[in-house]
C-alpha cells in the first residue's frame, strides 16, 4: 500500500471514507469543500428540497466550468496556431527575398 492513504471526506453531510494517492489529497479536501460551499450557496439562496436537486446542481456547475475551460483553451490553441503560422509565412518571405 506504498504511497496510499486511508481518508474520509464529509459531502452534504455524509461520510465518504476513500483510500487515495497520497498526491491526491489535498486536491480532493479541497473540492469537498467547494462541494459543501457551494451547496451551501443553492441552499440559501434558492428554495431546495431534497440534497439529491443540490448535488445535481453542483455536478452540473462543476462540469461546465471543466467545459468551458476547455472551450476557452481550444478557441486559444487556434488563435496561437494562426499567430504561428502568420509567423511562419513571414519568415519564408523573408528568407525568400534573401
Amino acid at each position: 500500500m506504498d504511497g496510499k492513504l486511508k481518508i474520509k471526506l464529509s459531502i452534504a453531510d455524509r461520510v465518504y471514507p476513500l483510500t487515495v494517492e497520497l498526491s491526491q489529497e489535498e486536491g480532493l479536501r479541497s473540492a469537498s469543500k467547494k462541494i459543501d460551499a457551494m451547496i451551501k450557496q443553492f441552499e440559501e439562496n434558492y428554495a431546495v428540497r431534497d440534497k439529491q436537486d443540490v448535488l445535481a446542481m453542483c455536478a452540473l456547475q462543476f462540469a461546465s466550468q471543466v467545459e468551458q475551460k476547455q472551450v476557452d483553451s481550444s478557441t486559444d490553441s487556434k488563435e496561437t496556431l494562426e499567430r504561428l503560422k502568420k509567423i511562419n509565412d513571414l519568415l519564408f518571405d523573408y528568407l525568400d527575398k534573401k
